[in-house]
Order: C-alpha cells, then structure tokens, then sequence
C-alpha cells in the first residue's frame, strides 16, 4: 500500500486518487488519462506526467499527440500555476469505510500519516499480523545483522576509511561510542573486559570519501537536500539530515542522510559556520563537485600496506595531561583500507585535544606512551589512553603543509565531567513526566529571541498581509511561522512583524499549539475587526547578518535556517519518542555530541551520526542533527558524555530516546 495516495499500484507507476469532480481535459495526461502528476512540458506544446512521459521516451523517440521527434532532456517541468491548480483538486480519501473526509490533492498524504483512522487501523492490523511471526522469539544476532539489506557500493573518488569503533568525537578513547560496536572492550555482566571472548568477531565501521559531480539543466534550480551543523554548532561538520523526493540530489542518488559534506567546488567546508555552508551550497552553477564521507557499516577489512618511510613528513611529539584516568581527550580514531596504522580523523571542539592545539586531523598515530602502533588499532591505543593515569605521549607522523588546530587558552579542564565511581552515574536522577524539557533557550550563541507585541488599528476588510507556515501537523510539528509580507495589507504598513517571526496569539488565541488549517482559520477570523494584537517571537542573530539569512535566493522557497530554530525557548519544543530495539550483540547505530563542558556549560545532546545497518538505521526515525532531551523519561539537560554515553550503554534491547526534530536548512 502506497503510504502517499493510500492505494495500491507498482512502485514505477503514478499514485492513484479518487476525484470527486470531474477534471477539465486541459489538466488531463492524454499517456494515462489521469490527471496530471508531475506535470512535464514540451516543446511542442503538451503536457504529460514525468513518469509517463519518462517511461514512453525509454522507448520512442516521438511526442505521443502530433509525433513531432523529441528527447526528455528537451522537457521541463510545468509552470508553477500549472501545479497548484492540480495539487488543488479535490479528492476523496480512499478508506472510505472508516473515513468521508474531502481534501485537496497536496493535503492527502498528510491526512493519511497523521488524522486518518482507516489509514491507523490498516497499520496496526499490517503490525499484528507481524508481530505472532516474532513474539517471544528472539532472533539470534548474526541473522539480524545477515538479514539487512546492504547499501549499494558508492564509486570511491578518494580515499577508503575504516573508522574503527573505538571513541568517537564525543566520548573518551577507551570507551565505545553508542552508535560503534566495540566488542573488543564490550564489558561482561561480571564487570571484566570480555577483549578475548569476542575478538574473533571484531568489526570495524568503513566509511568512504568520495568526490560526486552533479548536473543541473536549470544553474539556479535548488539541490534539494537538507542539512545541519557546521563549526559554530555542537555538530562541527556539515551533515547530510534529508533528500527531498524527486530533487536534484534524489535523482543522482549517491548522496545519502547522514553523509558528511566535505567541500563544495574545491573549497573545504569542513571548518565553516552553517550559515557559510548553506550560502556555498545555494550557489547557482550547471555543475556541482561535492566531496563527502560516507559511512557504509561494518566490515571486516583490516589494514596491510605501511607508509612511514614516506618521504616529506615530519615527526613530531605531544603530551596531553589528564586530570584523572576518565577524563576523555575528544578524539576520534581511524584506519584506513590502504594504509597500516592509525589516523586522527576529528578533534571534538572543547575537547582535551583540541585545546592543546598540537593535534590535527590526518596525523597518524605512531606510537603511545612508548607503545609501537605503526601496525596497531584504534582499539590497541583505546585500551592504552583508558589504562594512562595522567600523560599521555603521542608520536605522530603528519604530512608538511597540514594546517593545525588554532591554540586554545592554557589550560587542562575536561570536555566532560566525571561520573560517579561504579553503576549508573544517573540513578540519582528524578524521572520527570512531562511534555517539555526545559533547557537553556539561547544556548546557541549566535541567536537569541525577543518576545514583541504588535497592535494594529486597521478596516475591517483590509488584510493583513502575511503568509505562514509550520503548523503542528507538519512532520516536525513546528510552531507557526511567517514565511513572507506581503507589499500590500496592514503588516507591511506597520513593519514591525518579519519574515521567520514566530507567531504566539492573536487577540489572545494561541496559536501555538495549531495546525496549519486552524492557524489559518485562526487569523483570517480575527483579521476581520477592527484591531489586530499579536504576539510574536524575533529570532535575532547576535552576529553580523548573514546573507543566507536576508535575501531570498533565486529557485529558493524561503524557510528559516536550522540554526536559528535552536534559539528557540524550550515551551515552544514539541518533543516525540523514539523507541529502538536491539539484539544482544548489536549497538544502537548513532553517535552523539554535545552535553556538559566546563568551558561551555550546558549544551543539548545531537545525533551527529547515524550507522547503516544498525537499530537506529533500520527504524529510519532518528535523524542527524535531532536533539536528545531525554532518556527513558530521564531529562539529559545537565548531563555530560561520560554520564550519557553509560546510561544508553546499559539499556541491553530496548531504549526510548525523546527528542526535538527540526528541519535541516534546505539547499
């Protein structure tokens, strides 16, 4: 069953609706005789649906009315009039048995994810039916892992990296990130490192760099991805969070949720704010070079080929001073396919590393506290750095040229408080039961919000002027926002209500926990009187403004960036509940960053990364740049990585994260 129409039919062919009037032959596909979907032009005049068209032009090279000689390239979408009169026309929902209602063409989809009951009852008897086959059966954990589908193999234009599961970015070296299997230093239920019992299974996480060029008929037609992060978020990298359907991007298919975006045309990215990166990605051009890392699951692939005697590169000595043996340095370990031994591939902002400023990505690791790593794994030096009480002495070799980390202040505080000897460090928290998990609202430095209030004297038949967008309904349940003002109606008069404020009331209805139908409503009823008083929220940049901020770009629908959605005060946060499952053997398949740090305080909790293959892949809710805000009930606000990283460590086959989800800016 399509989970967009509500019908079923070939993954290949149109969606199937169920029109209440008749439809005017102008808007009729003379390939299927259905209205139009994805309306195509051609030159010669007519107008199919791409899928139609597509399929007839892999097998004539003719229009099918007057047989003119045509090719699809020469095609190009409708006009965007042409569109919203078919996405307007009325249709009927399918489960007509359990459902009456009557909705445009364009709401349907949403009408079935979130209100209709058939839809609701069709998939919980499609669950129970499932659930008889697997209840009370565990499945072993070599058959789950067997049983996922592999991703397809992605052409390499660079190097092959195979990111061993020892300490992400976000967690000390000897401790193994939630979202990497370490079964090397797995701990057994008596405490004791089990490194022996499961080394013959040891995995390892291959990720990919790889240079991706992309066409664009149309310079200024938009890429259609989403993205998060960048150097001024807790994320560092620019991340891959959403790939629009039937987008540029989606029709190249190489690029993936997840996927770190390295350099856009030649010009690393890596060190960029997100605002920067948005505005580098928005730049108009026919061809698009994209270098990315892509993370492709586990492997078993071991390293063979050595490179110290490598000419050019110098070797060189640096100690980082623990405070005591937990202290984590906020370094993310590698190896590569090609290449023996170990690679520096991030330093976690505020980590212990970083603030020496001696360290850079693409070191190799030569040796540890006098330990020979030439041949060595990212879990051989894990296991040295977590046993070191105080010094730890690297030997590194680098490439000349590589440009190091800016010094930070003297100093030697930890990226992440200590836990409390033995056990949970978070057994001692209150569970708290609530729909909100309050949070430092202005956490993100360069944005805060200011709450305004604007009354406006106005006739009874003027407008206001606006257009909105959000609504509680959406996917991310988003508070209702402007999205332009208009040059005409009262708003733009006054000047005082912006594009990408946030709207909380008018006339005192608020409007903050509607859906976009009811705001709508909301608004033109109360437009009708004489006076207007809203109240609303302006998201301000405390830094110098962004372009990407102020001007509509050409080809771009405008939608507030990512970033600005995380001033955001926590009573305006609609949070939802991801349940993960896992077998014994398995990890949850995420990593995370933020939380806890003495120099920056509280920062919120971010899924940096999300594994193929993995619990939190495969249930395809999670995704990059979503907030934790709670652990099975238990609010992460306060909390540093080496508290969380236990707690989710300790939860054996179930877990249930509460998250925020907002929308990646789109490019």
């Amino acid at each position: 069953l399509c989970c967009e129409c509500g019908q079923f039919h070939l993954l290949l062919d149109n969606h199937l609706y169920n029109f209440q009037d008749e439809v005017d032959d102008e808007l009729i596909c003379h390939i299927c005789l259905q209205p139009l979907l994805q309306p195509m032009d051609t030159p010669c005049g007519h107008t199919y649906c791409f899928k139609c068209l597509e399929n007839f032009m892999q097998e004539y090279n003719f229009c099918p009315m007057d047989r003119k000689k045509l090719s699809f390239q020469q095609c190009h979408k409708s006009s965007l009039l042409v569109r919203n009169l078919l996405d307007k026309l009325v249709v009927s929902c399918p489960f007509k048995a359990e459902c009456q209602q009557t909705m445009q063409r364009c709401e349907l989809e949403a009408h079935l994810q979130n209100r209709c009951p058939g839809y609701k009852k069709y998939k919980s008897e499609l669950q129970r039916k499932k659930n008889p086959i697997s209840k009370g059966k565990e499945e072993p954990p070599a058959k789950a892992e067997t049983n996922t589908p592999k991703d397809p193999e992605v052409p390499s234009g660079g190097s092959s990296l195979v990111a061993e599961s020892s300490a992400a970015a976000v967690v000390s070296l000897g401790t193994a990130e939630p979202g990497l299997v370490n079964p090397a230093f797995e701990e057994t239920e008596e405490g004791e490192s089990s490194m022996q019992k499961y080394l013959p299974q040891r995995t390892s996480l291959v990720a990919e760099t790889t240079t991706i060029e992309i066409h664009r008929e149309d310079p200024e037609e938009e890429l259609g991805m989403r993205i998060v992060g960048g150097k001024d978020t807790p994320l560092g990298n620019v991340v891959v969070q959403e790939v629009l359907r039937d987008s540029v991007i989606a029709a190249d298919g190489r690029i993936a949720p997840g996927d770190h975006i390295l350099e856009v045309n030649g010009v690393n990215i890596s060190s960029v704010t997100h605002c920067q990166a948005v505005s580098f990605l928005r730049h108009p051009g026919p061809v698009l070079h994209l270098m990315v890392l892509q993370e492709k699951g586990f492997s078993n692939k071991t390293a063979q080929q050595d490179s110290t005697a490598a000419p050019n590169k110098e070797v060189i000595h640096v100690t980082l001073i623990k405070r005591d043996r937990s202290e984590p340095l906020g370094i993310k370990l590698i190896r590569k396919t090609d290449e023996a031994g170990i690679f520096i591939l991030d330093l976690l902002e505020g980590g212990l590393a970083a603030k020496n400023g001696k360290l850079s990505r693409n070191d190799r690791v030569l040796s540890i506290n006098g330990q020979d790593l030439r041949q060595g794994t990212p879990e051989a030096a894990a296991q040295i750095i977590q046993t070191t009480e105080s010094r730890v002495n690297f030997v590194i070799l680098r490439q000349p040229g590589v440009q190091l980390s800016d010094p930070v202040e003297d100093g030697s505080t930890s990226n992440s408080s200590s836990s409390s000897n033995g056990g949970s460090p978070v057994h001692h928290r209150r569970r708290l039961d609530q729909t909100h998990y309050r949070r430092k609202s202005t956490y993100q430095k360069g944005y805060v919000s200011h709450e305004k209030t604007v009354a406006i004297k106005k006739e009874p038949k003027e407008s206001l002027g606006m257009t909105i967008g959000g609504g509680r309904d959406n996917k991310n349940k988003l508070p209702i926002y402007v999205t332009s003002v208009q040059p005409i109606g009262c708003l733009f008069r006054d000047g005082r209500i912006k594009r990408g404020d946030v709207l909380l009331s008018i006339n005192g209805i608020d409007l903050t926990h509607l859906n976009y139908y009811e705001a709508v409503s909301a608004l033109k009823s109360n437009a009708a009187s004489h006076s207007v008083v809203l109240k609303a929220l302006e998201i301000l940049s405390l830094n110098s403004p962004e372009p990407s901020l102020d001007i509509k770009e050409p080809g771009f629908s405008w939608s507030p960036l990512w970033i600005t959605w995380l001033g955001l005060p926590s009573y305006l946060h609609c949070c939802q509940d991801i349940v993960l499952t896992k077998g014994n053997l398995e990890s949850w398949g995420f990593s995370i960053v933020g939380g806890f740090e003495e120099s920056k305080g509280n920062q919120p909790f971010f899924i940096k990364t999300i594994v193929p293959g993995t619990p939190a892949f495969r249930d395809r809710k999670l995704k990059c740049g979503d907030e934790i805000v709670a652990v099975n009930g238990v609010p992460a606000v306060g909390m540093s990585n080496s508290e969380l990283i236990p707690m989710l460590k300790e939860q054996r086959n179930k877990v249930t994260l509460t998250v925020v989800s907002w929308p990646g800016s789109l490019v």
